[in-house]
């Protein structure tokens, strides 16, 4: 028997006896990432990068000078995982910044959950330049489009393999460790209270989604249902969705069609605010 079989064995039976102390340990288990080390292939770009750390203690990579963008990965996800899209950004003349999300690799902390990412991308923007864009994979991007809600501002957003609603994806975990109804329920009342906010409100229907985005998913992700993918666009007006038959949940981070999508919405971004200002100063000379 493998050891997830033998999990969804133990939590279907004690979950209907003592639902509390599964829904603890699926708790935990939920908000504690696992460190994992970088691939082979990530090694030269993190031995080009420049560490540095934010005033409240976030860790971060550098690479390139120019307008900011600002880039934040998934559960137990790494900043080297965009390789291809950073040197990218960094050939067009763009300073990329990557975070370390909150209990990832160099940053402090021991649980991380939508919350958290959304905060500390508030954090890392306040010690930036003015953000030309803010790209998230996963639960990253999850964590950007909340951020724009809690008064992150910038020229663009690009999700990538994100969800949707939070409560789905709660319900999609719970259901994958085999939780009966009872200690699902209680599940998703302990991260409620570990995130500080409702999961019903961490839905993009409810956001206001002001700004041109990028919405890239594979059709073939097994952890992310591409329909989140469908919701997202259909819940902001401003976003391109680009549909990638293959690609899983990660591999479509290296997809060059994701690459040059993310390169022209930078430039439509930086003409569109051009062209706002020059709205504003033709307004002011009227006036």
């Amino acid at each position: 028997m493998s050891s997830m079989s033998w999990i969804r064995g133990f939590n279907a039976t004690v979950g209907r006896l003592a639902p509390d102390l599964v829904a603890s340990k699926m708790h935990r288990a939920f908000l504690t990432p696992r460190d994992l080390p970088p691939r082979d292939w990530e090694l030269p770009l993190l031995a080009d990068a420049e560490r540095i750390t934010l005033r409240f203690g976030l860790s971060a990579l550098r690479w390139g000078r120019g307008p900011a963008v600002l880039l934040l990965h998934g559960w137990e996800g790494r900043p080297t995982q965009f390789a291809e899209l950073i040197r990218a950004l960094v050939r067009a003349g763009y300073g990329v910044v990557a975070l370390d999300g909150p209990a990832h690799g160099h940053s402090p902390g021991h649980e991380a959950n939508v919350v958290l990412f959304a905060r500390a991308l508030l954090e890392a923007s306040s010690e930036l330049p003015p953000l030309k864009a803010v790209i998230g994979h996963s639960l990253g991007g999850a964590g950007a489009l909340l951020a724009t809600q809690l008064g992150l501002r910038t020229e663009a957003l690009v999700t990538i393999a994100a969800p949707a609603r939070i409560l789905g994806a709660l319900r999609r975990f719970a259901h994958f460790v085999g939780l009966p109804k009872q200690a699902r329920a209680r599940f998703v009342r302990m991260v409620e209270e570990s995130a500080g906010m409702p999961a019903a409100q961490l839905d993009v229907a409810r956001y206001r989604l002001d700004f041109p985005g990028l919405v890239v998913h594979a059709k073939d992700d097994p952890m992310v249902p591409f329909a989140e993918a469908e919701n997202i666009h259909a819940a902001w007006a401003e976003s391109r969705l680009l549909a990638l038959e293959t690609g899983g949940h990660s591999r479509s981070l290296a997809d060059p069609r994701l690459i040059e999508a993310v390169l022209e919405l930078l430039g439509n971004a930086g003409l569109n605010a051009a062209a706002e200002r020059r709205v504003f100063s033709a307004t002011a000379l009227a006036s």
